[in-house]
């Protein structure tokens, strides 16, 4: 394999670059890299999503026809090194540009396509995933949300939870059940919705989670209502869609989080010099691990690559990045902590930022196991659908 970007794609890179340079201001850097997002700061946050939207630099990879620049897997992976690189923050935007956006792209309507797409591309409509709820985490087929047609609407009845920024959204795509045949699969009968946030039927309760964010959400639906052109496919055919939906984010969303990565083990290996620990041949032996790990995924990002060259989009073999990156973190974040000693269990003013976003990756990577999907059914599709193994006795 040829590590070495063509020419053109180098070229590319030189304008992503200067771009961020120009409008990445104080402002927006100081937002920050880590997960952490506050209602105080979301309006910037929007802002500089409706910057990018304005250089084009939102819906890289789609058709140009929809907005999009239509950029390879190449431009795209080098627009996230550059965006990592930078220190820009956390999108405000990732569940529309990077989830409902592809979607609607290979199974919306025209009219669906012609509402939402550009306004995902302007930043001006934000959107939240509503897919799992208290009964339905992992076995996303157990879900017991319903939806049921009143004359030109469809009235939504149930509850969602781990819902990201769902508070600070203006929709939701959401997975209900339309049908229930006796003795049919669990999977079948469950169809794609797309709901405004903003409406009676709708209470979003933020759940404050350990680092004491309000980032996750409950969204109860108790009557809520959204016409009846917006479900994306025909009635019962939202399981497909929505393994679609999650492929796009395993196979492309994440990316750019290598070079968050690298950056981070990077700030790992300084504290470990500045604490004198560099040199105790334990440390010296889980940094060499993580060193390890992070080259893999480096080789593993570059399959997937390779997939959506030759396919045009990733396969079930996605989901090896997603468990590799799920497990890494969790193992760096923990050593970030113990480097710190004592001073690693007490959050409290934020005196050193540096150490402070450790402190809250630490905590936040603990959700890694589940979310984006869980561990367990990661291994689950790569025994099944890349080694060919028998499925797991129900």
């Amino acid at each position: 394999m040829d590590f070495e970007y063509p020419a053109g794609v180098e070229a590319f890179r030189a304008v992503v670059r200067e771009w961020l340079d120009t409008n990445l201001t104080e402002e927006f850097r100081a937002l920050g890299t880590g997960g952490e997002f506050h209602a105080d700061d979301w309006s910037t946050r929007v802002a500089w999503e409706q910057t990018m939207g304005r250089g084009g630099w939102v819906g890289l990879s789609w058709p140009t026809e929809f907005g999009g620049r239509a950029a390879t897997p190449l431009q795209e992976l080098v627009f996230a090194e550059e965006y990592a690189r930078s220190g820009a923050p956390t999108r405000a935007g990732t569940f529309g540009e990077g989830l409902l956006g592809p979607t609607l792209v290979h199974f919306g309507t025209p009219t669906q396509k012609e509402r939402f797409l550009p306004p995902i591309l302007a930043g001006t409509e934000i959107w939240c995933q509503g897919f799992s709820e208290p009964g339905a985490g992992s076995d996303l087929a157990a879900l017991s949300t319903r939806a049921r047609l009143d004359g030109d609407e469809w009235v939504l009845d149930g509850q969602k939870v781990w819902t990201s920024q769902a508070h600070l959204s203006d929709w939701i795509f959401v997975l209900a059940r339309t049908g229930s045949e006796p003795g049919a699969a669990k999977h079948r009968g469950i169809s794609f919705f797309l709901v405004p946030l903003r409406q009676p039927g709708i209470e979003i309760r933020p759940l404050v989670d350990m680092a004491g964010g309000e980032h996750f959400c409950e969204v109860f639906l108790d009557g809520a209502r959204t016409s009846v052109d917006l479900i994306v496919g025909q009635p019962g055919d939202g399981w497909r869609i929505a393994m679609a939906t999650l492929g796009f984010e395993r196979g492309t969303a994440f990316m750019g989080q290598l070079r968050r990565y690298a950056a981070e083990f990077q700030r790992v290996v300084d504290l470990a010099r500045s604490r004198g620990s560099a040199a105790d041949p334990v440390v010296r032996d889980r940094l060499a691990r993580l060193k390890i790990g992070l080259e893999l995924m480096r080789f593993g990002a570059y399959r997937t690559i390779t997939a959506l060259l030759r396919e045009g989009r990733p396969g079930p073999e996605a989901s090896i990045g997603k468990l590799q990156w799920s497990q890494w973190h969790q193992e760096l974040t923990a050593l970030s902590i113990d480097l710190m000693g004592a001073q690693g269990m007490v959050s409290g003013p934020v005196r050193d930022a540096t150490l402070h976003e450790m402190q809250h990756a630490f905590i936040f990577s603990r959700a890694h196991t589940i979310y984006a999907g869980s561990s367990q059914v990661q291994r689950n599709i790569i025994g099944e659908r890349v080694l060919g193994l028998p499925k797991e006795p129900g």
